[in-house]
Order: C-alpha cells, then sequence, then structure tokens
C-alpha cells in the first residue's frame, strides 16, 4: 500500500540531510531541532506504558520455528541501511522529521483524499482537528510517503499523516493516526495508520536526543520489499497489504533480533547504542520499502559517515523471535 520514496535511491548513496522545524510565526510553535530546545522535550516523557508490547523486552524471547527460512528469503548478505542523517540530498530529508507542540496548538482541519501517490484511507482514519502547525515538516518537502507527525507533549498524544499536504487552514492526507501515549490501546483491527501496518511511526524511530541519553528503549522501525512479506501481521500490528502467505515471509509487526553474541565493540559509543536496542528490542516490520531500511527522524549532530558503518551488519546476524498468531485478511 505505502512505499517508501526511497526506493528509487541507490542503496550507496551518502546519508547526508537534515531537516530544519524552526520557524519565526510564533503562532505555529514548531521547535527547533537542536537537542537544546524544547523537541528533546519528547525524550522526557513516557512513550507508551511499560507494559505496552512496544516496550517489550524480547532479549530472551524464542526464536521462531521458520526464523531460518525468513532470513534466507529476505537475503542473509542484506546489510543494515540507515535512512537517516544529516545534511541536505536535493533540499529533502531523507528520513522522518517531527515536531512538539504543547495544550495550546491549535487544531487544524484534515480532509481525507486519494492522489495520484495513493488511496483514500479516510474510513480507516481517526478525524481531525489535530494539532498540528501549519507549518510543520513534511516528509521529502512532500514527495512519496510525505508523512507529518505532531507530538503533543503535554498531554502525552501523538498524531501522525500519511501522504500529506497543506491545504488551506489545514492539511490534506491518504490516511490519519492518533496515539494516546498514556494507554495500552490499538488501531481497530484491520486499520492502516500513517504506516501500512497499522503502527505509530514516532515511538519506533532512532532519535539523536536518545543517543546522547544512552539508551534506545524501544523497536526500531524497518522495511523490507512487498514480495517478502507475509499477508498478514501479528501484534501489535493491525494492518496487512496483498501477498502471499508461505513460510518465508514475514508478517507486519514481526520482530527481528540481533543476535546476543554478535560483537559490537568495534563500533562508536552512538553505533553501540543502536544496535543494543536492536538486541533488547529488535527490528519491527512496519511498512513496505527497500530492505533492511531501518527508519531515523533528522539532526544535524549525526554523522553520516559513522552511521554508514552499520551496513556492515548484514541480516545472517538476526533471527526472527517467535512469531504468535497471525490474522489473516478478513
Amino acid at each position: 500500500m505505502k512505499t517508501s520514496i526511497f526506493n528509487l535511491v541507490i542503496l550507496g548513496l551518502a546519508l547526508n540531510f537534515i531537516v530544519s522545524c524552526s520557524s519565526d510565526d510564533s503562532n505555529n510553535k514548531v521547535d527547533d531541532p537542536d537537542p537544546t530546545g524544547d523537541i528533546g522535550s519528547v525524550e522526557s516523557i513516557q512513550i507508551f506504558p511499560i507494559a505496552h508490547p512496544l516496550n517489550m523486552d524480547i532479549s530472551n524471547s524464542p526464536v521462531d520455528v521458520n526464523s531460518g527460512l525468513i532470513i534466507n528469503n529476505i537475503g542473509t548478505n542484506k546489510g543494515l541501511f540507515p535512512d537517516f542523517g544529516s545534511g541536505e540530498w536535493e533540499g529533502a530529508p531523507i528520513g522522518i522529521p517531527y515536531v512538539s507542540v504543547d495544550g495550546s496548538q491549535p487544531k487544524v482541519p484534515i480532509t481525507f483524499r486519494a492522489n495520484d501517490y495513493d488511496e483514500n484511507y479516510g474510513d480507516e482514519s481517526d478525524q481531525g482537528p489535530f494539532p498540528i502547525p501549519l507549518n510543520a515538516p513534511i516528509e521529502g518537502n512532500g514527495a512519496g510517503d510525505s508523512h507529518i507527525i505532531s507530538l503533543d507533549v503535554e498531554h502525552g498524544m501523538l498524531y501522525e499523516l500519511y501522504n500529506a499536504s497543506r491545504a488551506g487552514d489545514g492539511f490534506e492526507a491518504s490516511s490519519a493516526a492518533v496515539f494516546d501515549l498514556n494507554k495500552i490501546e490499538f488501531r481497530p483491527d484491520g486499520w492502516t495508520s500513517a504506516d501500512a501496518a497499522g503502527l505509530p511511526i514516532f515511538p519506533l524511530l532512532v532519535r539523536y536526543p536518545e543517543t546522547e541519553k544512552g539508551v534506545i528503549d524501544h523497536p526500531i522501525r524497518f522495511t523490507i520489499t512487498r514480495s517478502k512479506i507475509y499477508e498478514g501481521y501479528v501484534h501489535p500490528a493491525r494492518h496487512l497489504v496483498s501477498g502471499n502467505t508461505s513460510d518465508e515471509l514475514l508478517p507486519f509487526g514481526g520482530r527481528l533480533r540481533l543476535k546476543a553474541d554478535y560483537d559490537i565493540s568495534s563500533f562508536s559509543e552512538t553505533n553501540q547504542i543502536i544496535l543494543t536496542a536492536m538486541k533488547k528490542y529488535g527490528l519491527m516490520l512496519a511498512d513496505v520499502g527497500s530492505d533492511m531500511f531501518i527508519t531515523g527522524a533528522p539532526h544535524e549532530k549525526w554523522d553520516n559517515d559513522d552511521l554508514k558503518n552499520l551496513k556492515q551488519v548484514t541480516l545472517d546476524n538476526f533471527e526472527v523471535i517467535e512469531l504468535g498468531t497471525i490474522t489473516l485478511k478478513k
């Protein structure tokens, strides 16, 4: 359903962008991405209760019986591709930006529509209005998936749009999802979100302020090509894409775990934090895209040359944790 803007980008392309969220319009309350600014406050709030599946430590979870088949099918020699960084590529971010707001942020209308990029999923969407600044950054500057993410840090509410664009006093989008970060709750069964898997995007992003804290305490969002995705989903994912149902395919919500004995000592401190999260929380399949692209948010302090060292970590060093019940099309 949703194809990443980066499918057409050569995998060896240098990671080199940053998105600026600053604004001179005080009414729109867009935060500066500098970690010394207010945007760092998103790391000071609890992202879902501790018992939420997205906060689950999977370091001791059993391996799925089809792990080997799934890993081989994706490709054992596939390396991680960090789809985020600093700098610019053709003036647009490679990664997914976000903005933080407080409870005074004005709410704006959301209109659902189809366009030449994707369909209208308004019937599987939360309805507006949403507290999104009119100058909120749009992924890809409006090309490709065009996600918009706004986080109300005062109330712990997350608002996400897919295939979005500014429209007058609000936004148009193909789909929208709201998540109450204070509760353990999920999308209605079978509903999409701003991601094809019906998952929230922001809690699965690699974010630079997390590395400054020294720990990433959640799974990391990743993609693979549609032909390698099972036509089904596992909890906490809620949505599927059309395909096949063979043992070598991975459903949305499935997790890969970096093997405990994989030696990360030669990597930088930042990359060790990222890789440690892959051992403890894993990678979670969230969308259709290029194989083994892991998603993060842009930040001026990312060292792109250092991030590229993550490509040395190949898929044969991962295992699929037990999938459990796979929900099929109804």
